[in-house]
């Protein structure tokens, strides 16, 4: 899974096979929480260091406005959204776009367990300034 015209892709081809290995294990039809249980033993067993449900202050004209918590934020370079829906929808895209932004990190995850087959997409910053 490592994709070298993607920037971190080692790091995101170990998070998709952690995810990969879930899904597989458990199938769809669980809560949120239960894959990111889960998903927190594998990364910890691809030796990836990470933070679970990171806060960040949401800002508006230089002032906070509230806060967001990301699901995954890995190696301190992947940001990582988990969802567990039957099928991702366009707001699930712009809201993990939006984390990138907010966290002003380069490069994400936004992964579905709730469909039949996993589901994930590689996110840039890049893809959130060309929607703008």
């Amino acid at each position: 899974m490592v994709n070298k015209k993607y920037k971190h892709s080692e790091i995101t081809g170990k998070i998709i096979g952690c995810a990969m290995t879930v899904h597989n294990t458990l199938g769809n039809g669980f809560q949120e929480v239960i894959y990111q249980r889960a998903l927190s033993i594998e990364l910890e067993k691809a030796e990836l260091s990470f933070q679970r449900e990171k806060e960040i202050p949401i800002m508006y004209d230089d002032k906070q406005i509230g806060t967001r918590r990301v699901d995954f934020f890995v190696e301190e370079k992947v940001m990582l959204e988990i969802k567990a829906l039957t099928k991702l929808e366009n707001v699930h895209l712009a809201q993990a776009l939006n984390y990138l932004e907010a966290y002003k990190i380069e490069i994400g995850l936004l992964v579905n367990f709730g469909a039949t087959s996993l589901q994930f997409k590689r996110l840039t910053i890049q893809q959130k300034l060309k929607n703008q």
